[in-house]
């Protein structure tokens, strides 16, 4: 039964198809395992609606051969986006007991397409993190640890569960969100593939708002070919968001043909910046000849505004999050604190149903936007946005992709305690994409000396998730897929 859980999602609906074995089985390899995992990944599990839809998915596969890719396939959904009837905590004391009365787009979805949701993922809360260590429920654990002393590290963050569960064959793929690199960072430290559409190909409703104009759902897989079916399940116009796009979703599984030849790609310059692994740049310069081998033209670009990307993404998103939290006041709904009046109520709620991370940013936020500093702060803020987003622009019109680390080094410890600061570099090189709401995907290129996985990311321009897609299986091809080296 273990097997089972290692194979692809591709390999596991051939399976399905052919009858090697039935959804049932296949999902109770994967619930005996999510019943025993021990990594911290699944915050609710739900094995009897499990069940159910696997039992739907066979009786499905009996009648006809299905040409639905995901009919039966076990995944995971991040604790951000709300499921009808089951609890959606965004893991946060906050939203602890909350049950929605409605699904999110991007996980109705999924459910749709016949995937079969074993339960919800680990995060940090309200997606505010790189490390999952600032979950109401607790850290998640990285399948992997270093070599040397075999400390366990962290699995990245956000979306921490989600690349987590998918590295450790919990499931076969799972739903995540990005904002500021929450799908692109975890997977790399993960050693498995996350991929993040434009800004407004996926639906927004229903997901748990931390920065509007920042949120896009993405998925983790174990394969770039696995990322490329969930994708075309997820992305399309929701009359739901007003910042959808109409614009139609290509099957991006059928431009994957691992020909790159005549693709102009793009290094920048200002990523070479200090902090960064010597063991990332050796394997940046390693799969940039092997992409010149396969065809590609690599050329040197430069994107001056960079450098100003982290305290720009980190004074909008605070500001939106100060927005966005405030309809948290126990009032409506959430946590509620006892109190004598309604103003020590709204104070007690806030100050002991958010965590210290939250409430830093929701500071730093109500700082930006104070009518003293709006100017001098948030408005700048976005007009250099608007620089990034144009040195980008400029950039496409030479190039077609960008190939950059996912993250500037390996994952840290479990048990290290960084700076908030310190915490912040390690979006460097994925909120850059993520200001100008580009689509972008990390993959997997190899292990450092510790034995740690180590990752490139592929930005590419506006509505161009079928490109990204297929160079990043020419990296996966050339570099073998890491987490098949996990003992």
């Amino acid at each position: 039964m273990n097997e089972l859980r290692k194979l692809s999602i591709t390999e596991m609906h051939d399976g399905l198809k052919r009858k090697d074995f039935s959804a049932v089985e296949l999902v109770e390899a994967h619930i005996s395992a999510v019943e025993n995992e021990k990594l911290n990944a699944f915050v609710t599990k739900t094995p009897e609606i499990a069940i159910k839809a696997a039992k739907a998915a066979d009786e499905h596969f009996s009648k006809q051969k299905s040409d639905m890719p995901l009919m039966g396939i076990p995944v995971g959904v991040k604790d951000l986006f709300c499921t009808k009837g089951i609890k959606t905590t965004a893991c946060s004391k906050m939203l602890e007991n909350f049950v929605p009365t409605y699904e999110s787009t991007v996980s109705d979805l999924l459910l749709k397409s016949g995937a079969v949701m074993l339960g919800k993922l680990n995060m940090d809360e309200f997606a505010m993190g790189s490390a999952n260590t600032n979950s109401y429920f607790g850290s998640v654990e990285n399948v992997w640890a270093r070599k040397s002393d075999g400390e366990k590290v962290v699995p990245g963050g956000s979306s921490g569960g989600s690349a987590a569960s998918v590295a450790g064959f919990l499931c076969a793929g799972a739903l995540g969100s990005d904002t500021g690199g929450s799908v692109r960072q975890p997977a790399a430290y993960c050693g498995v593939v996350g991929a993040k559409p434009t800004y407004g190909r996926c639906s927004r409703f229903g997901m748990i708002a931390f920065a509007s104009s920042l949120d896009q759902a993405g998925v983790i897989t174990r394969s770039v070919f696995d990322s490329a079916l969930m994708l075309e399940t997820i992305c399309g116009y929701d009359s739901k968001d007003s910042t959808s796009s109409k614009r139609p979703v290509p099957k991006f599984s059928n431009s994957i043909n691992g020909n790159v030849k005549g693709k102009r790609i793009g290094i920048p310059k200002e990523y070479r910046m200090d902090g960064i692994s010597e063991e990332i740049v050796h394997h940046w310069e390693k799969v940039s000849s092997n992409l010149k081998e396969n065809g590609a033209e690599v050329i040197d670009i430069t994107l001056p505004h960079t450098k100003y990307a982290i305290p720009v993404y980190y004074l909008i998103c605070s500001a939106e999050v100060s927005s966005n939290l405030a309809r948290y006041d126990g009032v409506r709904y959430g946590f509620r604190a006892d109190a004598d009046t309604l103003e020590e109520m709204y104070s007690l709620t806030r100050a002991e149903g958010f965590g210290k991370e939250v409430k830093r940013r929701i500071l730093i936020g109500a700082y930006a936007l104070f009518s003293g500093h709006y100017n001098e702060y948030y408005e700048k803020a976005q007009c250099i946005r608007a620089l990034i987003r144009n040195d980008f622009i400029k950039a496409f019109e030479k190039i077609d992709y960008i190939l950059v680390p996912s993250a500037p080094t390996e994952a840290f410890g479990l048990n290290e305690k960084p700076d908030p600061l310190i915490m912040c570099i390690n979006d460097v090189f994925t909120v850059p994409a993520s200001l100008a709401g580009l689509p972008a995907i990390s993959v997997p290129v190899g292990l450092s000396n510790e034995g740690l996985p180590l990752a490139l990311q592929v930005i590419g321009n506006y509505y161009d998730e079928a490109g990204i897609l297929n160079v990043a299986n020419v990296i996966e091809q050339n570099c073998g897929r890491v987490i098949e080296l996990h003992s």
